[in-house]
């Protein structure tokens, strides 16, 4: 029984990192690097300062929530794409419900509260195709590598060689990719209730998956 234990919890911690590994890695970062951006933002020029990057990346956080609500068949209660506050610094925010005897609706508070990262790069590839003059290539490297350590090792090379590149830097739409995909990623991160709702989501996920390795 001890070593039948043993091996369910190996077997359901690797398929754990495998499959949510990234989102953890990469929510943590993100959101260490949009606390510190926001910081310098408010200290050299003040609220306007993440107003500068908040009115075109606030709207895609909000409406990956927007989105995966919606797919998840959660209620929407009320929805504020771009509504700067700066007392509480909220900048919009997607209210919404679920029943709590629907085992879908709850496995989707994860997703929900992952949705903007999940949004938010999904945007930026499609940004990069669109406008980088190498993106399609960029993109189907990236989509070819067979494993996540391969991917992170290639991807600083690959971007290094489309961003760096002397012909783009000359073309407007080089300069304008530039600033979107930095509006964007400067909100790509799960804010503090994002991921109080991810953790919900994301316990029910573990007991499916300890179920179906028993």
């Amino acid at each position: 029984m001890y070593n039948f234990l043993i091996t369910l919890f190996k077997l359901t911690a690797i398929q754990i990192f495998g499959l949510f590994g990234i989102f953890f890695i990469l929510g943590f970062i993100l959101s260490k690097l949009q606390e510190k951006t926001h910081k310098i933002y408010q200290q050299t020029i003040g609220w306007k300062g993440i107003l500068w990057t908040a009115w075109i990346g606030t709207p895609f956080h909000e409406f990956g929530h927007y989105f995966f609500a919606k797919l998840f068949r959660h209620k929407i209660i009320k929805v504020k794409i771009f509504d700067p506050n700066q007392e509480t610094g909220e900048l919009g925010r997607v209210d919404h419900t679920f029943s709590g005897i629907s085992l879908y609706q709850r496995i989707g508070n994860f997703f929900i509260g992952s949705a903007p990262m999940i949004f938010g790069s999904a945007v930026l590839a499609l940004l990069a195709y669109l406008f980088l003059p190498d993106g399609k290539e960029l993109l189907n490297s990236l989509l070819g590598r067979n494993t996540i350590s391969d991917f992170f090792i290639n991807i600083s090379s690959d971007f290094y060689n489309s961003f760096f590149n002397i012909s783009a830097l000359k073309t407007w739409n080089y300069w304008l990719f530039l600033y979107l995909s930095f509006c964007i990623a400067s909100h790509l991160a799960p804010s503090k209730a994002d991921r109080r709702g991810m953790w919900g989501g994301f316990l029910y996920i573990v007991l499916i998956l300890i179920l179906l390795n028993i």
